[in-house]
């Protein structure tokens, strides 16, 4: 899905980009990543697990990877020729008994920071949602961090239960995420 969107700031209407990222992207996605997560995130983490899970999750193979794979899909959101959000989906990883192949999972929705609000992340979080039920309705899971009660408000209002939890490493740290599904 490729299109121009009307973004809502404080100050005016900004017109912002959204289109699938392709192997060519695998920079912009792996710092845009790393720079989301870290904004968000780094707070919470001893500077080693922090670096080593940033290496190990938005790493430069590993986001090449994820873009050559042709059941996982990942859109980059552009304001101004600048990556400034993106979300991946794909087949669900997640560890709990009840996921089956065929199964999606919306991996990350990520915008920066600065660019928070106007409803660039629903932009993206729709547009992953319509990816992974193009053929269909199918189950769809979410990991979200048990902190993280906006989200879980968000995926509860799109129809998402909480079904289960595991512990997410980000480094020696382990969060406690909740298990989301829809379907």
């Amino acid at each position: 899905m490729q299109g121009s969107y009307p973004l809502n700031t404080a100050a005016t209407i900004l017109p912002a980009t959204l289109r699938r990222a392709t192997i060519d992207d695998a920079d912009t996605v792996s710092s845009l990543g790393a720079r989301t997560f870290t904004e968000t995130f780094a707070h919470l983490y001893p500077v080693e697990d922090l670096e080593t899970f940033l290496a190990y999750a938005y790493g430069l193979e590993r986001t090449r990877r994820d873009l050559a794979d042709p059941d996982t899909a990942t859109w980059l959101l552009e304001l101004d020729d600048e990556a400034i959000g993106y979300a991946t989906a794909g087949p669900c990883g997640l560890p709990h008994p009840e996921v089956k192949p065929g199964d999606g999972e919306l991996h990350r929705i990520y915008v920066l920071k600065a660019f928070q609000g106007g409803g660039r992340g629903s932009i993206l979080l729709n547009t992953a949602l319509d990816w992974l039920e193009k053929d269909g309705p199918r189950p769809v899971w979410i990991g979200v961090w048990s902190e993280n009660f906006g989200a879980q408000k968000l995926y509860g209002r799109l129809g998402f239960e909480k079904v289960g939890e595991y512990h997410f490493p980000v480094g020696e740290t382990k969060d406690l995420e909740f298990i989301l599904r829809r379907g």
